[in-house]
């Protein structure tokens, strides 16, 4: 029997996979930032069933071009920190990927631009509110941080993931997989000997 959500579309309740469907369809053909430096194209993978959320900043030029999410080393990164191999991880039916903004922003001198405002506003609340089987969200990077859990937002990222078992086990903080992150992994090696062990039993029972 499929389960009714509270979102409605035109006055009709719409059963969860067809809401994830059409929202899908819509968010796919957004616009709203027509002056990207590449165009708009949203980066994203959504499944009615999925128990897994992760929670990142905006697709990379990389990602942009490939349109698959974490495809790249960060992605092989995030991969082993879960325990899971490419297929599960790129099934939507068990694993959702909900950037905090869905298109390549542009790059400045300091690296890629932050997610563009215009996009948490228009899309967040209501592809969340579809998501209604997730039983664990990891949230990456100071964007994600401030939206899902605005607590921690004057914590620092190490301070937030340090304090991970506050909000477990149904949210997590991580530190971005990105390689540029290494010297952090160095430095803090209890994030590796202690989270992860957890994380990856914690996937295991999910998926």
């Amino acid at each position: 029997m499929s389960h009714a959500v509270r979102t409605r579309f035109g006055g009709i309740i719409m059963h969860k996979g067809e809401t994830i469907s059409h929202l899908t369809d819509q968010v796919r053909a957004c616009t709203i930032c027509s002056d990207l430096p590449l165009g708009p194209r949203p980066i994203f993978q959504l499944g009615a069933s999925a128990k897994l959320l992760i929670v990142g900043q905006a697709p990379g030029r990389i990602t942009h071009e490939k349109g698959v999410p974490f495809d790249d080393p960060s992605g092989d990164r995030l991969r082993t920190w879960l325990g899971v191999d490419r297929a599960t991880f790129y099934d939507a039916k068990k694993i959702a990927i909900l950037p905090m903004g869905f298109c390549f922003p542009g790059t400045g001198s300091g690296g890629d631009l932050p997610p563009r405002s215009e996009c948490a506003p228009a899309w967040r609340t209501q592809v969340l509110n579809a998501l209604t089987e997730v039983e664990l969200t990891l949230v990456i990077g100071r964007y994600a941080i401030d939206w899902h859990l605005p607590d921690y937002g004057r914590h620092t990222v190490t301070e937030a993931v340090k304090a991970w078992s506050d909000v477990w086990p149904a949210q997590l903080i991580l530190p971005h997989p990105s390689p540029r992150n290494n010297r952090w992994l160095k430095t803090n090696p209890w994030f590796e000997t202690t989270v992860i062990p957890a994380l990856q039993s914690r996937v295991r029972d999910l998926l």
